[in-house]
């Protein structure tokens, strides 16, 4: 399964982020707005009871008539008759100003009732907000009531929730797109480090990554890479070296010995058991002299020593005298060996004549190896989309699909079968490297039981090229 990138983390965490805020400052801002206007609402009854206050002590030494009259003019005026006095024993003291009044569901009055603040629902009329307050002018006391209809508020508190629902999916969207623009803008020095570093082989450990100054995290992963490449050069290269020189000084006395062996075995009073002896020193000798000669050959090759001597050369010419070399081997061992060119005319790359030869040998050297008679071994020359293609195929055991990437690797030995025969596994490697030091691409497909083809594509002289001497060769 695929995993998402940073940048779309990021994002997702950005937006996350962001939208639990909205919802959070938005729930706030909305309890906020329903206290504030709860509030206004006790302030605006708080003001009208004080009015009816001072309103009933004006008139108490008017007639009982007046006193009714001045009250429902006040209740008419405000609160839309929403007014009403009682009396502690629930009655009324003055006549309701409305019928508006006179239907609303006061609550029942209780003994030491104080100042009271209510939420009242009807099923008819909506929500309302109630206030009473205790009064005396000297007498028993009244109950001084007023309500007021929680609808604007409603109103108002709606309009702001679907304002801010409105809302959310713009500002969404809109941190969403700021989030990836930010993870995307961080993660751009991140993307250059990567390029580096997959630009970076064994081969090119000198390179280093660009370090911008900026003080960041960025800038010390890129210092603290760079200082990891320094260290890797320094212990690849000490390696490097002690291959080299433990293939040069090994050379010598292992020649010594296999030269010993053979002056050994021209002894004719030796017997047979020393004979046998010796004649096993001179075989392992000279696999011990062609395992250190590839060594030496692929520390030259990592160490950039070796620079080769390109030159106009033919191809065909090669191939056909390596395959001529290889002709009674195969033939010793069963096996059927072919060549086919396309056409008479020469197919010239720019090329060093004696790697080419080390090359291609490698290459068929592998399938009389790995070839069981009776079997069949086809070596081609073609060109083809101004490209030079040799093929070396054959009916052997073949490659298991798991080894194909690791079998130019050195000391590689693929499946059991392949690791009996006899071979240091760095003759593929050479090849390899033989291969790109001609700006060629060497590659292998394989089927188990079935056989193997190595392909080698080269780059072939430009016409001007075969002309002029030059040298020059098409990419």
């Amino acid at each position: 399964m695929r995993r998402w990138s940073i940048s779309l983390r990021l994002t997702l965490w950005f937006g996350s982020i962001f939208f639990i805020g909205w919802l959070l400052f938005g729930a706030a801002m909305w309890f906020n707005l329903k206290s504030t206007l709860t509030g206004e609402r006790f302030q605006t009854l708080s003001r009208r009871m004080d009015r009816l206050q001072d309103l009933l002590r004006k008139t108490q030494d008017e007639s009982e008539e007046d006193r009714k009259q001045d009250f429902q003019e006040f209740a008419r005026a405000t609160g839309s008759g929403l007014n009403e006095v009682f009396r502690a024993d629930g009655t009324r003291a003055y006549p309701s100003p409305s019928s508006a009044a006179r239907n609303f569901p006061w609550p029942a009055i209780r003994n030491g009732d104080g100042e009271r603040f209510l939420h009242i629902s009807t099923t008819e009329q909506g929500t309302y907000w109630m206030l009473m307050r205790p009064f005396s002018l000297g007498g028993p006391t009244l109950y001084l009531m007023a309500a007021a209809p929680e609808a604007g508020n409603l109103l108002v508190l709606n309009r702001f929730l679907t304002g801010l629902l409105a809302s959310a999916p713009i500002l969404l969207l809109i941190s969403s797109a700021g989030g990836y623009w930010v993870g995307r803008k961080a993660l751009n020095p991140v993307d250059r480090i990567t390029s580096a570093v997959q630009s970076i082989s064994i081969r090119s450990l000198s390179e280093r990554l660009p370090v911008a100054d900026t003080g960041d995290e960025l800038q010390r992963l890129a210092e603290t890479c760079n200082a990891m490449l320094s260290r890797l050069e320094s212990s690849v290269g000490q390696i490097k070296q002690f291959t080299a020189d433990a293939s040069h000084e090994l050379r010598a006395p292992l020649s010594f010995t296999r030269t010993v062996a053979e002056v050994a075995l021209r002894n004719p009073k030796i017997d047979p058991e020393s004979r046998q002896a010796f004649r096993e020193i001179v075989d392992e000798g000279a696999k011990a002299a062609e395992l250190l000669a590839d060594m030496l050959t692929l520390a030259r090759a990592d160490s950039a020593h070796s620079e080769p001597q390109l030159e106009q050369v033919d191809l065909t010419e090669i191939v056909h005298s390596i395959c001529e070399k290889a002709r009674p081997v195969a033939v010793e061992r069963g096996l059927a060996l072919s060549v086919s060119v396309d056409g008479e005319h020469p197919v010239d790359v720019m090329g060093d004549f004696l790697k080419l030869r080390r090359l291609i040998w490698i290459l068929l050297d592998n399938a009389l190896k790995y070839t069981p008679p009776p079997g069949q071994i086809d070596v081609a020359v073609r060109e083809h989309s101004g490209k030079a293609v040799i093929l070396v195929s054959d009916t052997g055991i073949g490659i298991a699909e798991s080894d194909l990437p690791f079998i130019f690797d050195r000391f590689y030995r693929a499946d059991p079968s392949r690791s009996q025969v006899a071979g240091s596994g760095l003759g593929l490697s050479i090849a390899k490297w033989i291969a790109e030091m001609h700006g060629a691409d060497l590659s292998v497909s394989s089927q188990k039981d079935t056989g193997t083809t190595f392909r080698v594509v080269f780059p072939v002289c430009s016409q001007q090229g075969q002309r002029d001497g030059a040298g020059a060769f098409q990419r």
